[in-house]
């Protein structure tokens, strides 16, 4: 991998849909354990999973991971934490704010 260049690679992958009274979430397990590093993205194919109420669905897909160059790690890492910190600057207070 170079210092600008981007990879693309392809991953079977498992996509689960939840959509229960105590859990709402979507979640993509990498079947041959690839892993994604800062800065990489993830595109699943496929079309959208929706699942009904009370549901849990699993699909078989395949994903396309494009690897971010060596340039946009160190730039990833290196921010990371400031963009982290961003997050929590919140407070939760009963004060009306005006």
């Amino acid at each position: 991998m170079g210092l600008l260049t981007r990879e693309r690679e392809t991953a079977p992958c498992t996509v689960t849909v939840s959509h229960r009274f105590e859990e709402l979430s979507a979640h993509v397990r990498f079947d041959n354990g690839t892993v994604v590093h800062p800065g990489d993205s993830v595109l699943v194919e496929g079309p959208e999973i929706m699942a009904p109420y009370g549901e849990l669905i699993e699909e078989q897909r395949t994903a396309v991971i494009t690897r971010a160059s060596r340039l946009e790690q160190i730039w990833t890492r290196a921010t990371g934490d400031l963009e982290f910190m961003e997050l929590c600057e919140f407070s939760f207070s009963e004060e009306v704010m005006s």
